[in-house]
């Protein structure tokens, strides 16, 4: 191994995360889809041409994309063959390495001086990959088939061209294809830029230097995460948490683990878990393992994001359980909700052994909404999807973000004018979810309410939330936080949907509005420690009405 100096390092350290940084920025200017211009719900990253491990992922990646995305370039290398210089895989399925269908993987070998030196990789999430329902998250889906198209590692550009006869495949299988083409450029045009920029960096530093510095950012990450997860002390810890229903059957997932810290490692056991469902709320390994990772970095964030992260952290694989979904299992809210559940798991388990470094549980939902149909103002059809923030958890020392984006992801809510331009939608209200922050010396932050009524034509709605029946866990004596709630307004009725927060095909006409509550995050501690001056702030500035102070913070309200 060549001997590096830590100034160089740095350096090589810092110009790996700017080529991925540049391909985040490159992607996200370039794409069609407000879902990924807006909302940011991509990621890109460097992978080890031999093993598909993390070398470098962009600063604006989703977390959840750091485990998946390394998995999924690790399905391409095995299934690759013969590659040339140019080529771009094309993947999309959730038992490759994968999370949800709409998420669709781009693969490129990249080659400096002839021979395959790494693979660049990005994720965007389509907003249609047809299925039975516009946008995808399909509540009722029993089998992966009604979710959408999969698409095994293929070629989709043979030698930086692109294969017409494929495109036409996957464009004769999604809804609203001919705006996808653009999504499909930017793709490849952000693995594009980063091979320049990686090329540069090579031919600045050269080949051996950066191979060495890429092994040695490896074993220093493994090193730091062992030596924080030497905070927490030796012990056998359990957390838990659930989901409301798979969406088909109405009945409660329960996620059970087991953590064992041991001499700087972790090991997590999932097998408790509930068994598979019949709904889209199974996981896949990829996602499982990759929600650990995630939660163990919001622990710890101060340690760089490379595959030594995770050398520390040991995964039994849950078989027999819904975290370990096998074909033909449905996985549309693997991503996006069961992940949350898994890393609110991790930290329910761990907050008593640290507290200093943890806190009350997040909102915990993406709250997914499709809203699928054609304009009659255009003749276009069109597919809306929107995500929503919520609030975070309570910590010692401070009360959680309002609206702050989800625990997988930093993904924000496209701007309500942005979704008013493109599709034929008005926003009545955005405003906080008053009083869904859960009590505690440390209260929670507030999730939102919004409603959004249909201003022309038809549609059909669908949504894959969580957290309706089961608010997010308070810690060390906090209150949970509020719940998720959906209502459509149709014909002066008000409709719910059954399972509280999944439901699909909604018909919505002219004038319906849907209105949407997303939880609030968990209080940290005794509400009754509150300061009474905070508790008067929250009251001013209409967090919490008076009655609600009162009943939730007791004598501290009353001071």
């Amino acid at each position: 191994m060549t001997d590096i100096d830590p100034v160089t390092l740095t350096v090589i350290q810092s110009g790996l995360q700017q080529v991925c940084n540049e391909m985040d920025l490159s992607f996200c200017r370039a794409a069609f889809s407000p879902v990924i211009s807006e909302s940011q719900d991509r990621s890109n990253g460097i992978y080890h041409r031999e093993s598909g491990e993390l070398i470098a992922q962009g600063d604006f990646g989703l977390p959840i994309f750091v485990g998946t995305m390394q998995f999924s370039t690790q399905a391409v290398i095995e299934r690759a063959g013969e590659i040339s210089d140019g080529d771009i895989f094309v993947v999309n399925d959730p038992y490759l390495g994968g999370t949800h269908l709409m998420d669709v993987r781009f693969v490129k070998p990249f080659f400096y001086r002839g021979r395959l030196f790494a693979w660049l990789a990005n994720t965007g999430h389509w907003p249609d990959i047809g299925g039975m329902v516009p946008g995808g998250f399909s509540a009722h889906a029993t089998e992966i088939e009604q979710e959408g198209l999969r698409l095994p590692p293929v070629k989709l550009f043979k030698a930086g061209e692109l294969d017409r006869e494929i495109l036409s495949i996957i464009m004769s299988n999604i809804r609203i294809a001919e705006q996808r083409i653009g999504d499909i450029k930017a793709q490849a045009a952000a693995l594009v830029i980063g091979g320049k920029r990686l090329t540069h960096l090579l031919d600045r530093y050269g080949e051996s230097t950066v191979e060495a510095a890429i092994a040695e950012l490896k074993r220093r990450s493994s090193v730091q995460m062992s030596e924080c997860i030497d905070q927490i002390p030796d012990g056998d810890y359990v957390g838990e948490s659930f989901l409301d229903s798979d969406g088909v059957v109405d009945t409660p997932l329960r996620i059970r683990l087991h953590v064992k810290k041991t001499a700087g490692r972790l090991a997590f056991d999932l097998s408790e878990s509930s068994a598979p469902c019949a709904g889209p709320m199974n996981s896949v390994l990829a996602t499982t393992k990759s929600s650990i990772y995630l939660a163990i970095k919001h622990v710890f964030p101060e340690v760089p994001i490379n595959a030594g992260t995770f050398e520390p952290l040991d995964i039994v694989d849950p078989v027999g359980t819904f975290l370990y979904a096998q074909y033909p299992r449905p996985v549309s809210g693997c991503a996006a909700e069961v992940s949350q559940r898994i890393a609110e798991a991790v930290f329910d388990a761990l907050v008593d052994a640290i507290p200093e470094l943890l806190f009350a549980a997040p909102a915990g939902t993406t709250a997914n909404l499709a809203i699928g149909g054609e304009d009659p103002a255009s003749g276009r059809a069109y597919v809306m999807y929107a995500i929503s923030g919520g609030g975070y958890g309570g910590y010692d020392g401070g009360d959680g973000l309002t609206n702050g984006c989800s625990t997988i992801g930093i993904s924000k809510s496209q701007p309500v004018e942005v979704l008013e331009q493109l599709y034929p939608v008005r926003f009545e209200r955005y405003a906080i979810h008053e009083g869904s922050g859960g009590a505690g010396e440390f209260r929670g932050g507030m999730g939102i309410h919004f409603r959004m009524q249909l201003l022309r034509g038809s549609a059909r709605a669908s949504m894959v939330m969580d957290h309706g029946k089961f608010g997010p866990p308070g810690a060390l004596g906090g209150s949970d936080g509020g719940k998720t709630r959906i209502v459509i307004h149709r014909d002066g009725q008000a409709y719910e949907p059954p399972h509280v927060s999944k439901d699909q095909g909604v018909v919505m006409q002219a004038g319906d509005v849907i209105e949407v509550f997303t939880p609030g995050g968990g209080g940290f501690g005794d509400p009754a420690r509150r300061d009474p001056a905070r508790v008067a702030s929250d009251v001013r500035a209409g967090y919490y009405t008076a009655e609600q102070a009162a009943a939730r913070f007791g004598a501290g309200a009353r001071s």
